[in-house]
């Protein structure tokens, strides 16, 4: 059989590879990283520069090309052809156009399309995670004066879908500002991740010219270079970190928007949405239907689901360079930033104009009786029982006002003498007025005063607290933000400056 190396004729690219594969990772490239390949290419060329790998004449001839290419080649109108692989042979062919090959390949020199392309990479995501904070500091903000707002207004709290006890609608959202805050750590901390540059790993070992890879972090705006150059290539972490922290974040959204969405039905009721957020049904007239709540559950979970795709993808991926964490599956991770941004958005601006009906809220307290524990624990402070004895004596009160459809302030107390006597065998020490306030909704919250509870003095210190953390992040934003200013501004003038070398 003849040896088939020696009998093949095609040409590369294949048809059908090139318009599967090649001009779909093209257009992405046009689409996501012109401005990171043109930081990249200036970069490198400064720093081959200041170290002397290249002269100043070399360097300042490939700047003046490089300066043309942005001004002669308007990327937009590209369409790929096949006659260059990639749009990274696409600029060193121009370059060999304007320069020649050897001055051209210089440029090359001590990297490679692996340690460029996870470069491209994380310069794409710190651009989008950076948004993303931004968006969801806006929304931390929103949700920290709502609770401020809102830190006397009472609510029902649920659990298992029925009425619990109450508490204040302050109290509720600094629930969820404790998980926000803990998600916009962990965004935090795949930043980190994601700030350290491949750049000078080349293909996976480094190289042996003398490179300087803190210059081209620094020149790039990230932090440091990552440190192991086989990691630079292989370990994808810095994708599965921003993707999983993003997976958390959308799921733990959902759930108090899944809240919402049961608060605002009509037999519920203790949250008004406002107009400007209400769809009116196109044939029923009577309908007011809050719908940015079901768009924000059902984006929330768009997010969770293109995150969780991101970590599929890299499931069982081998632990080298490879293009299953690369072009393609990055623009895929892309569309979960897009979906991001909009809940983030959208729920900052819900947050804000909602406000809780005190009439509905008044009305299923009564119907289902959710103070009555603190009846139970005042018959322990107050008359001596065991808190056992006590919870009895307050089923068989709320048993009785629910049966008759009373209220438990007003109604409640002659089935509580009747009780509290039939367990004890004696009368209580308690009069109508004092049960009627013990039973109130009001005194419910205010004596909960311990570490994390609903009462003004916690609530208060746990809402400067959340104020602090929100500030923190705003510094932290701002620090990342002033250096990557500085990085762009120090690469633009020693760029310049080799061209002027010219």
């Amino acid at each position: 059989m003849d040896d088939p190396r020696k009998t093949d004729t095609s040409i590369f690219p294949d048809p059908v590879y090139k318009e599967t594969v090649l001009r779909p990772l093209f257009d992405g490239a046009k689409a996501h990283h012109v401005e990171g390949f043109r930081a990249i290419d200036r970069a490198h060329l400064v720093m081959l520069a200041e170290t002397g790998i290249l002269n100043k004449e070399q360097a300042a001839a490939v700047a003046e090309a490089l300066e043309a290419i942005d001004r002669d080649v308007d990327v937009s109108k590209l369409t790929y052809t096949g006659e260059v692989e990639d749009f990274f042979f696409l600029i060193e062919k121009e370059l060999k156009a304007r320069l020649g090959p050897d001055l051209a390949g210089r440029l090359h020199t001590a990297r490679s399309r692996n340690d460029i392309d996870h470069t491209l990479f994380k310069l794409g995501l710190k651009e989008r995670i950076d948004i993303l904070l931004h968006k969801a500091q806006g929304l931390l903000g929103a949700l920290i004066a709502a609770a401020e707002r809102e830190k006397d207004t009472l609510i029902v709290a649920y659990t298992h879908g029925q009425p619990a006890q109450p508490t204040t609608f302050g109290h509720y959202l600094s629930a969820v500002i404790e998980v926000l805050i803990r998600d916009i750590e962990r965004v935090h901390a795949a930043r980190e991740i994601v700030d350290l540059s491949p750049m000078g790993a080349a293909a996976i070992t480094t190289s042996g010219f003398p490179i300087d890879r803190m210059r081209v972090a620094e020149l790039l705006g990230f932090s440091a270079p990552l440190q192991n150059s086989y990691s630079c290539i292989a370990a994808v972490d810095y994708t599965t970190a921003t993707y999983g922290a993003m997976e958390l974040m959308f799921l733990h959204l959902g759930r108090p928007i899944q809240d919402l969405q049961f608060w605002t039905s009509f037999e519920v009721g203790q949250v008004y949405v406002p107009n400007a957020l209400v769809q009116i049904s196109s044939i029923m007239p009577q309908k007011r239907n809050p719908v940015p709540i079901e768009h924000l559950r059902h984006l929330a979970s768009q997010t969770f689901g293109r995150a969780r795709a991101m970590l599929d993808v890299m499931h069982n991926t081998p632990f080298t360079d490879m293009n299953d964490s690369e072009g393609e599956t990055q623009g895929m991770g892309y569309q979960a930033f897009d979906s991001a941004y909009r809940v983030l958005d959208l729920l900052a601006a819900l947050v804000s104009q909602i406000r809780i009906d005190p009439k509905r809220v008044a009305a299923n307290i009564r119907r289902s009786c959710i103070t009555i524990t603190e009846l139970a624990d005042s018959l322990v402070r107050r008359e001596g029982l065991s808190f056992r004895e006590g919870h009895e004596i307050a089923a068989a009160v709320a048993r009785a006002v629910v049966a008759a459809d009373g209220d438990l302030a007003t109604d409640g107390y002659p089935a509580f003498i009747e009780a509290f006597e039939k367990s004890t065998g004696r009368k209580t020490l308690m009069d109508a007025e004092t049960f009627a306030e013990l039973v109130s909704p009001e005194h419910f919250v205010a004596v909960r005063t311990r570490f994390g509870g609903p009462a003004p003095e916690p609530l208060a210190a746990a809402l400067e607290s959340y104020r602090q953390q929100a500030r923190d992040f705003a510094e932290r934003a701002e620090r990342n933000a002033e250096r990557r200013t500085r990085a762009a501004h120090e690469l633009s003038e020693k760029f310049a400056a080799l061209m002027e070398q010219a």
